[in-house]
């Protein structure tokens, strides 16, 4: 007779459990009881990826299908890695022939099929090192950046809005005709001068919060798809 899992779920681990060291604060035990049992993490550790945020892109990929058919993708803010696992694997992304690259200023354990790129990417010389590392013109460009936070909501929101501001950029300087942009950014209202600059380059922008995204969490996706291409010289003085 076959035992049933604990809990009813399928890691050997009842959910509800309790952190028993008592050296911890309380908000530091609550963190950790809530990470324990949450079944995102279980689920990424069962099914192999490196953080929880996997599901977040494998759910927003579900109802607007950013990931078919991409051939290159860069990775922003990808520590730990679990964005750039998938992308590796939809890519066939290979040492041999790379065509995922991922930075952060966090370290990162190596992936196959990805260059990792220890550096900040408001450095200068970060994007032409992705376009050098990627060996080719993006489909998607994906980041998941965000400012260290402080405590203070709207100066959170405005740090990783820049940050996001940036990455939208990036994305429109370098994406192929038709390629998607995906960006982390916090409730509290995305810049208006954000806002009109995707939808001036891209076919579609939307806001999205994916299931898995905790509910009590300020963060949301803003995701702009079918870039429309780069205007010439010719065309962007006749506008």
């Amino acid at each position: 007779m076959t035992k049933p899992s604990i809990g009813g779920n399928r890691t050997g681990r009842k959910l509800g459990q309790r952190v028993k060291k008592k050296k911890l604060k309380a908000s530091s035990r609550q963190w950790l009881n809530r990470h324990i049992n949450d079944p995102y993490v279980q689920r990424a550790q069962l099914e192999g990826y490196r953080a929880r945020a996997a599901f977040k892109l494998l759910e927003i990929d579900e109802k607007h299908h950013i990931l078919k058919g991409a051939r290159r993708i860069i990775d922003l803010g990808a520590a730990p890695g679990s964005w750039s696992q998938i992308a590796a694997k939809v890519t066939s992304s290979t040492e041999a022939d790379i065509r995922v690259a991922a930075i952060d200023f966090l370290e990162m354990a190596p992936l196959p099929g990805v260059k990792i790129l220890q550096l900040d990417f408001l450095e200068p010389e970060s994007p032409g090192r992705l376009m050098e590392a990627i060996g080719g013109t993006p489909d998607l460009v994906l980041s998941d950046m965000a400012a260290p936070t402080t405590g203070h909501h709207r100066t959170d929101h405005l740090r990783t809005m820049h940050l996001c501001e940036v990455a939208a950029h990036f994305a429109i300087d370098v994406l192929a005709e038709g390629g998607h942009f995906l960006a982390k950014t916090f409730q509290g209202g995305t810049e208006a001068d954000l806002l009109t600059l995707l939808k001036q380059n891209f076919r579609q922008v939307v806001h999205v919060k994916p299931a898995s995204s905790r509910a009590e969490s300020v963060e949301m996706f803003l995701l702009a798809k079918g870039f429309k291409g780069r205007k010439t010289e010719v065309e962007a003085s006749e506008a």
